[in-house]
């Protein structure tokens, strides 16, 4: 795989299965390189034997789409070029889709009422006058903001006290209703515009964001995740929140929170069940509800107004980032678990026990079921030679309905080999070696991921295939502090990174060196991102074998991050410590002294997560010492580039990379 080879990698969204199970809806996106942008549309596809797939709509950016409860319509989101994405409606047999918001700021998310009559829908309410709101009135010429909370700014999306994302409620238009036509100014004036779409309500109230919203059963009620708690600006904690609806609409209902009594939650997803019980996916921060090292989310159920954990996230890792869960009618929920690397979908009883209904080296993304237990289960999945497509659980395993990969595999890709690797203390390193196509010998790099709580998984992955395509073998590994491996190993590392992680990371590469003979140790760099950028620039003040270094969106300096990160006020606190000597012994910063690396540093302009600062007094530092450093900045870009930046910005961080590589490692 190339830089150039971006615009072939589709990703699949979760899939809706039509009410009757009989076929399926989904969006494939991409990056266009011309068009530097994402686009996609929407397809459909039976669930018969020989399904053969093909494309429903042809929207500059289709995304999201549910079909509603009767099976007649499909929701789904559209965006037109340099505009936010909308709430539109389109026949399931196919037609004109049909607009339902022209938010100013766009949707982000949906739910159908279960009589398929409205939709409960997410959009950011702008403050007047900023964002837009007052044409001619730019960014520069907006009024002072006043501060006076910790958290008042969001990675990808800048200030957020001025633009909550609230819950509305909105009719659905009827699609076979003649089109809005704008009427034609006569001599006695300008004529009133026609509304082209439907007028929505907007029924929370609190000044916070809201996601996650599901209708009950009845469709009376509708639930949500939001913050309303007292002290919220000091804990990460999120509530489930209730608002029931009237029948006039008249007002407003005032919220009700239906886990304030339990406290200590962080709400990801919600779920109800046709009996009323709404399911939930949390991790408990507990009493200071910013205990969140390591902490793996669980399945909980809220019944008789009483919340109750039903699976112990010290085994199973329910969630884990993915955050579809599906309540079915014999009483068990469909969820997706992490377990080393991978992520399987898994059936929890009403007793907690976790069964597994997927295996092997796959990477779930999205479920999509029914109530029925008997019904079709699908998913969409990554595998070692896709990044992208859909599955149907049968009983010999899955099934596989697309293949979306294939153009890129045709390009070229290198299967990695896993390897799990006793470290110096006896602890199992697991991870894999990417070696490319040849005899070799082949220089080779330590690739470090971020989090820390994240992991590398068993599916497709660019940055390998693109740096092994260049002829670099590469190892990497999920280090204690990594996610899916359970909660012991990924709070192994709270307020004592660089420890047992900076082993973990060396032994497992020793290991995967030894284990292959076409691989040149003599020849080694060592990149990583985020986290993995931290443990870069600590691996490098500690171990001097490295012809070079990549270091990108690091977290460097603990102390410069509280006040500059969104999340600076509580991530530092927890993973380093408060005390100064205490968060001097892990920072990268302050042990610059010892570098002598070659080091390029890479970062985003807009990094509202490891701010700019970060990199530019680490690269400061590194130049007053006379070490071999470059510095690369991206113009509006934030801590997400690598993964959805402009595509421009992706194949020319991978040009800045390989050249890096190729000075260093292959020689001019």
């Amino acid at each position: 795989m190339q830089p150039t080879d971006l615009d072939l990698i589709n990703s699949v969204s979760q899939p809706s299965i039509h009410p009757d199970g009989s076929r399926a809806v989904f969006a494939v996106t991409r990056p266009d390189l011309a068009a530097d942008a994402y686009v996609g549309q929407l397809w459909t596809i039976p669930l018969g034997p020989n399904a053969a797939a093909r494309r429903l709509t042809r929207g500059y950016r289709d995304t999201a789409p549910q079909y509603a409860p009767n099976g007649r319509l499909i929701g789904f989101l559209r965006a037109d070029p340099g505009k936010p994405s909308q709430l539109y409606v389109v026949d399931a047999a196919g037609g004109e889709p049909v607009q339902v918001t022209d938010r100013d700021l766009g949707v982000s998310e949906f739910s159908w009422s279960p009589d398929s009559r409205r939709i409960a829908f997410v959009s950011r309410d702008p403050e007047q006058g900023r964002y837009g709101t007052v044409e001619g009135l730019d960014a520069g010429a907006e009024p002072p903001r006043k501060i006076t909370t910790y958290f008042y700014i969001q990675n990808g999306l800048g200030y957020d006290i001025d633009r909550r994302s609230h819950v509305y409620l909105v009719d659905v238009p009827d699609v076979q209703a003649e089109p809005v036509v704008q009427p034609a100014p006569d001599v006695d004036g300008k004529a009133e515009p026609v509304p082209a779409v439907p007028t929505a309500r907007r029924i929370s109230t609190v000044d916070t964001d809201h996601h996650g919203v599901r209708f009950a059963p009845d469709g009376r009620a509708l639930a949500a995740v939001a913050a309303i708690h007292p002290g919220r600006d000091t804990d990460r904690r999120t509530d489930v929140v209730i608002f029931e609806l009237a029948d006039d609409d008249a007002e407003a209902p005032e919220p009700i929170n239906a886990t304030g009594e339990r406290g200590g939650l962080a709400v990801t997803a919600l779920s109800y069940a046709e009996d009323g019980r709404l399911f939930l996916l949390a991790s408990d921060l507990g009493p200071s509800g910013i205990d969140f090292v390591g902490r793996c989310d669980a399945l909980y159920v809220i019944e008789d107004s009483a919340v109750r954990r039903l699976t112990d996230p010290t085994t199973h890792d329910i969630g884990d980032s993915y955050t579809e869960i599906i309540a079915r009618r014999d009483g068990t929920v469909l969820a997706i678990e992490g377990d080393h690397g991978s992520h399987q979908v898994v059936s929890v009883a009403a007793d907690g026990a976790v069964s597994r209904l997927t295996d092997g080296p796959i990477d779930v993304t999205g479920i999509a079921a029914g109530p029925d237990p008997d019904g079709p289960i699908m998913i969409s999945y990554g595998r070692p030679d896709s990044f992208g497509d859909l599955g149907l659980l049968e009983p010999g395993g899955v099934r596989e309905l697309t293949d979306f990969s294939a153009a890129i595999r045709e390009r070229g890709i290198v299967r990695p080999t896993e390897l799990t690797i006793a470290g110096r203390d006896g602890y199992p390193v697991h991870g894999w070696l990417a070696v490319p196509d040849g005899d070799g010998p082949f220089p080779v790099l330590l690739m470090i991921h971020g989090g820390p709580f994240a992991a590398y998984g068993p599916q497709l992955f660019d940055e390998t295939q693109v740096l092994t395509g260049a002829g670099y073998a590469v190892a990497y590994c999920n280090p204690r502090g990594s996610r899916t491996y359970g909660e012991d190993h990924g709070r192994a590392i709270r307020q004592r990174m660089g420890t047992v992680d900076l082993q973990d990371v060396l032994d497992f590469f020793d290991g995967a060196i030894a284990s292959e003979p076409r691989v040149d140790g003599d020849r080694a760099g060592i990149l990583g991102g985020s986290y993995g950028g931290y443990l870069t620039a600590w691996t490098i003040a500690h171990d001097h074998r490295w012809r070079g270094a990549i270091i990108e969106r690091g977290f460097l300096d603990p102390e410069l991050f509280f006040g500059t990160s969104d999340i600076g006020p509580f991530f530092g606190r927890e993973y380093v410590g408060d005390g100064s000597d205490q968060v001097a012994a892990q920072s990268p910063q302050a042990k610059i002294a010892a570098v002598s690396t070659p080091s390029l540093l890479m970062h985003s302009e807009l990094d509202l997560r490891c701010p700019l600062s970060q990199a530019e007094r680490y690269y400061a530092t590194l130049k007053r010492q006379g070490v071999d450093t470059e510095l690369v900045i991206f113009p509006g870009e934030n801590h997400e580039l690598s993964r959805s930046g402009r595509p421009r910005h992706r194949r020319q961080r991978f040009e800045l990379i390989l050249d890096w590589w190729q000075r260093r490692l292959q020689g001019e």
